[in-house]
This record gives C-alpha cells, structure tokens and sequence, in this order.
C-alpha cells in the first residue's frame, strides 16, 4: 500500500507540471487545468487510503460541503467578480495551512514534548517546530491579506491605500515577535502561549501590510497572495510529511512569484516599491488651469470613424469585464473585419484586477489567440493603426506614464494609445481609474468618449454596419 501511494503522489506530481506548464497557453489552458485536477483527485485519493486516517466520516462531511459550495459558486459567481474569487481561495488555502500547523502543533503537545523528543533527535523536532511555525505564520498573512484584497476588489471597501503612522516599524516589530517566540517555543517547548500569539500577530501583519496597498497595485497583490498560499501548502507538505503537498506548494509559490516579478516589471517597479510605496495610495489632481474637458461623440459618428477604418486595435481593461462585453467585443470586431479592417487586441499584463483577466475573458468570447498582441509589439505599430478602441482600461493607457515626471506612474509601460491616429474611449463616466489618477488621454485632441455602457454601446455600433 506504501507503495501504491508513493506511486499516485509522483504521478500526480507530474500532472500537475504538466498541467502547470500547458496553463501557460490559451490554446491548452483547459487542458493543462483538467490534467492538473486530475492530479489533485488522485493524491486526495491515495491519501484517503493512508492507514492513518482516523475517520473517514468527518473527511467525507467535509467533501460534501465543500463539493456543493464549489458547485453553487461556480455558478453564482460572474467573470467580473473573478479576481475577489481568486483572492478568496488564496486566502482559504492559507487558511488551511494555518490550521494544519496548529492541529499538528496541539497533537504534540498531547503526546508531550518529552515523548516526542524520546522518539525524535533534536534536529527533527526544530524542524518540525520551524515547519510549524512557517505553516502558521504565512498562512495567516496570506489569510488576512487575501481578505482585505477581496473587500478591495469587490467594492466593499475603500479602493486607495490606508496608511497609519510608523507602519512599517509596527510591521518590523512584529515579524521580530514571531521570530522571538519561535525561538522561545525551540529552547522552551512547553511554553503554551507561543502559537497562539505567532496566528494573532501572523493574521494582524497579513492586514497591515494589504492595506495600504492601493487598488492600482491589485494584480501585484493577488499574484503576490497566490504564491504565499503555495509556500503555506508546502510548509504544511513538511509537518505531514505528504510529498505531493509540498511538490504541489512549490508549484504554485514559484509559479506565484514568477508572476509577481513579471507584474511588477510590467509597472516598471519593483516588489518592494510595491509593498511599501504603492501609487495606489496616493492621490493627484488635475489643477483646473490644466484641465481640458473631453469631447463626447455620438454612436453615430463613431461608426463613420470606424467604417473608414483600415486598422482598428482593440484596449480591453476592467470597465469591459464590469460591462461583460466581451461577445460584443468580438462581434464587433468581426463585422471590422468583414469591412476590410485589420482587427487586433493589446493587452497589457496588469489590465483588470488580476493577472491575465483580460485573456480570460477574451478566451470565453473565443477572439483568436492570435490577434492578441503584446505590448512591444504594440508600441512599435501602434502610430500606423487608424482607430484605437479603449473599453474601460484607463492606468495601463495613461500617457502620464511617459511624459509627466511628477506623476507616480511615470516610467511604468503603457499601451501607447495616444499616439494612434484616431482614440475611441468607451467609459461609464469621468471618474479615474482603480489607483484614483486621471488620465489626460481623455483630454487630447485625437480622443473621443463614448460614455455609458460599453456592451451596449458596442452592440449599437454593430448595428449600425448591419444596417
């Protein structure tokens, strides 16, 4: 049996690198996914046949509910309301790695350090208390954090940063108490309050360190929380001694941070900016002697832009998942195909409220891969295309990002919509982006607004070419 389960656990290993590596492709990102939970159901399987398993009733109560949850959710949730999903179950991974460590933590403590100790050297109880510890310490912060994310991203609390005085010396002060106490638990074993106070503090740092992070770093936040989870999961992996958990954990906390720097390379800053110094907290007005008022244009007229049209570039951002107007994204851009138009979309990395949100959804409106072009070579073109059509995006297109050296977002890349002949910006309004910057695109002379909803203003333009 100990071998038939050491077998599943590789296998399931390799599955979930399979299914990793084709997750990085639309074309195979189904696929890649379908193969990984099949990874996951055969090492819960094989773990379920652990003769160490003391009641199955409890394991399969918990299958049960947590089965119909996933169910009830997957059908409830909406593709706009994704990223807060995502950053839901990066912060109940966490969860789980907390409890895990605290569950092993207390079965320890009733064998009894001196019995343990009996049967282990000192090095592998150091581990296994570090391991503990480790498990308890980031899953609490991923737990915390990814709660504060979620209230972020779903608009129940204030988007923009909150800082408070001497934060960041509150923040190194408690990351010295944790190690203090984990120090105190390995030369005194049976101190009792030392896990408890390492989950008060781990859960405390996990909030104030998100919060002052604004809602323009968001895609950051939430790679940034995916690959905590996964250091958590494999954490736990040690103190259980289940190889695929920490395989697994591995996985995601790599894949995770690799994420996180390619992010932050997108915004042109680093990790540590990020966490410490994010834009999203801070606020900039336009003086009123600078503002210019956008000028608005009838569904109309911008049919008669488009029409004439020999190459249109397509900028999705949030306010098109908001909308949901991903199909009539797509129609749209085949009718502009069918009139002789060369259709493509630019897609910048940190667009919407996680990483590839905007993929996603054009995946689910199955626009072609093909046509979705990076930012490079975006930039390299963009001065030929005729019309660029902005959906809702607004931080990744602000010029302020190349020419205004007071701005916070200046150096970050952006998709150089400005320097397309003809801007059509489709907006609900004259509000600011998710940092709270305002974006002088809107005011150039090249750009016109398509105020209100942007499915509905998509499906009237497609009307229009049919009529």
């Amino acid at each position: 049996m100990h071998v038939f389960i050491d077998f599943s656990y590789v296998l399931a290993s390799i599955l979930f690198i399979i299914g990793l590596k084709m997750l990085g492709k639309s074309q195979t990102a189904k696929r890649g996914n379908l193969l990984s939970a099949c990874g996951m159901l055969i090492a819960v399987l094989a773990t379920l046949l652990d003769a160490k398993i003391i009641d199955y009733k409890l394991i399969i109560i918990g299958l049960m509910i947590g089965t119909l949850i996933g169910v009830w959710l997957s059908y409830r949730v909406k593709m706009t309301a994704m990223p807060e999903m995502v950053a839901l179950l990066n912060g109940f991974g966490g969860l789980a790695s907390l409890l895990v460590g605290t569950a092993e933590y207390c079965v320890i403590r009733k064998i009894g350090w001196a019995s343990y100790l009996f049967e282990h050297d000192k090095m592998i109880f150091g581990l296994v208390l570090v391991s503990i510890f480790a498990a308890i310490f980031i899953g609490g912060v991923t737990f915390s954090g990814s709660m504060i994310a979620y209230l972020r991203l779903s608009g129940k609390m204030p988007t923009r940063g909150i800082r408070f005085r001497f934060q960041h010396i509150f923040n190194a002060i408690v990351c010295v108490s944790i190690a203090l106490l984990l120090g105190l638990n390995l030369y005194l074993p049976n101190l009792m309050y030392c896990v408890p106070l390492t989950v008060v503090f781990s859960l405390l740092l996990g909030i104030t360190i998100t919060l002052p992070i604004g809602g323009g770093d968001m895609p950051v936040v939430i790679s940034m929380l995916n690959s905590l989870s996964g250091l958590a999961a494999a954490a736990a992996g040690f103190i259980v001694s289940n190889s695929v958990l920490v395989v697994a954990g591995c996985l995601v906390g790599t894949s995770g941070m690799i994420l996180t720097i390619i992010m932050c390379k997108s915004m042109n800053r680093s990790l540590i900016n990020v966490l410490f110094g994010g834009f999203g907290s801070v606020k900039q007005n336009i003086e009123d002697s600078q503002y210019v008022a956008p000028v608005a244009i009838s569904v109309e007229d911008a049919y008669f832009v488009l029409e004439a049209a020999h190459s249109v570039l397509f900028i999705p951002g949030y306010g098109m998942a908001v909308a949901q107007a991903q199909h009539a994204v797509k129609e749209l851009s085949q009718v502009l195909e069918n009139n002789g138009a060369d259709v493509q979309f630019a897609i910048h990395p940190v667009a919407g409220r996680m990483p590839g949100h905007m993929n996603v959804l054009l995946a689910e409106a199955n626009v072609d891969y093909d046509k979705l072009i990076d930012i490079d070579t975006v930039n390299r073109n963009i001065a030929n295309v005729d019309v660029a059509i902005v959906i809702g995006a607004n931080d990744v297109v602000n010029p302020a990002a190349v020419n205004d050296t007071n701005s916070p977002i200046y150096g970050m890349p952006i998709i150089n919509a400005y320097l397309a002949k003809t801007v059509l910006v489709l907006k609900r309004g004259q509000g600011t982006g998710f940092s709270g910057l305002p974006n002088k695109l809107f005011s150039l002379p090249n750009t016109r607004m398509l105020y209100g909803d942007a499915k509905q203003t998509l499906t009237e333009l497609v009307a229009c070419f049919k009529d």
